[in-house]
């Protein structure tokens, strides 16, 4: 009884992980254009400038380029904060 358990979860795990990626996926493409903008913009330490990076926000960006979608809110209010429009959201 413990294997048909296990091989009847692994069967729904397997049919539902494409429909997790699908749902994610228009997260993790804002989240990587919010790296990117924040790149472009706001990474001063590698342009060579003074401004600080808070070390919060670093992980956002770090979590993004990643994939890993958690990092929208703190990228969202670093480019707030600094004035920048946000890039759309699809």
């Amino acid at each position: 009884m413990t294997k048909r358990m296990l091989l009847s979860s692994a069967i729904v795990a397997a049919t539902l992980m494409p429909i997790a990626a699908i749902a994610q996926s228009p997260d993790a493409a804002y989240c990587s254009a919010l790296a990117a903008k924040y790149d472009q913009y706001l990474d001063m330490p590698s342009k060579g400038g003074q401004q600080p990076q808070s070390l919060d926000t670093r992980v956002a960006v770090e979590k993004c380029k990643a994939g890993d979608a958690s990092g929208i809110a703190g990228i969202e209010k670093a480019l707030r904060d600094a004035r920048f429009d946000l890039p759309p959201r699809s």
